[in-house]
């Protein structure tokens, strides 16, 4: 059985103009905060979407429904790579369950690599992303970057202060073959509110990552369907580990056994 990660009400993708009225129902601005300039002659920068009150949008991996955001950069010049800094995402109803996401504002700072250091970054970006109140809408903004500034943005240094921190600690998981791809159980000695389970390096669909919390600690649940359907031997070092509890949000990466 393939699980379908995808609850949209449209099949459809539509390149909208960003003009107030041109824009995707759900949302009121969308651009690109023009950075700044780093010493090394990256630059640091971030998308921004407004969205109305009771919509929202998608994290990179959002659980069982949702769309995650593609990005094409291919309109930049002299841009040799970017890194992406999602900050932590919250849960969101969505249809009967929740989804990993945002609401309200998204800043979405990024880091652009110059290919030649002593020339300029121009950034453009189109993104193909979800848009959900009640139903879910496919949407396509394409974006320009202006200049960057002389000083570094508060909105992106606040964005980044939201990215959840690598940490050393590694949680305990057991594997199980399931008929479409492999079950993920780990076990965390502390409290959690809200998890995200990926495979890195994958485009395996990762399913939403149920919560169980015990003496020990929290238990986290989720199945991972490769492209193929079917059981395959997933590598616990690849495991990405999205937490967020009472003190914020951490990142582990791989399994203690």
């Amino acid at each position: 059985m393939i699980r379908i990660a995808l609850s949209l009400a449209c099949l459809g993708l539509t390149a909208l103009p960003l003009s107030a009225e041109g824009l995707p129902p759900g949302l009121t601005g969308a651009r690109i905060l023009p950075g700044w300039t780093q010493p090394d002659g990256s630059r640091i920068a971030a998308i921004e979407f407004q969205l109305q009150p009771g919509w929202k949008t998608y994290w990179r991996s959002p659980g069982d429904s949702g769309l995650p955001p593609v990005l094409d950069w291919s309109g930049s010049g002299n841009l040799d790579g970017i890194t992406l800094h999602w900050p932590a995402p919250q849960a969101i109803a969505s249809g009967d369950g929740l989804a990993l996401g945002y609401h309200d504002r998204l800043v979405l700072p990024f880091t652009a690599r110059p290919a030649d250091p002593g020339q300029p970054l121009d950034l453009a970006v189109a993104v193909d992303f979800g848009l959900c109140k009640n139903i879910c809408v496919p949407a396509s903004v394409a974006l320009q970057a202006e200049a960057p500034g002389a000083a570094p943005d508060p909105a992106i240094l606040a964005a980044m202060d939201q990215v959840p921190d690598p940490v050393p600690d590694r949680p305990r998981c057991k594997l199980q073959p399931i008929e479409d791809g492999v079950r993920v159980t780990a076990t965390l000695p502390r409290s959690v509110a809200v998890a995200a389970i990926e495979l890195a390096g994958s485009d395996a669909w990762v399913s939403g990552t149920s919560l169980e919390a015990e003496d020990r600690g929290t238990v986290l649940t989720a199945d991972v369907v490769p492209t193929g359907a079917a059981p395959f031997d997933l590598p616990k070092e690849r495991l990405v580990f999205t937490v967020i509890g009472d003190n914020g949000a951490v990142e582990m990466r791989g399994c203690a056994g």
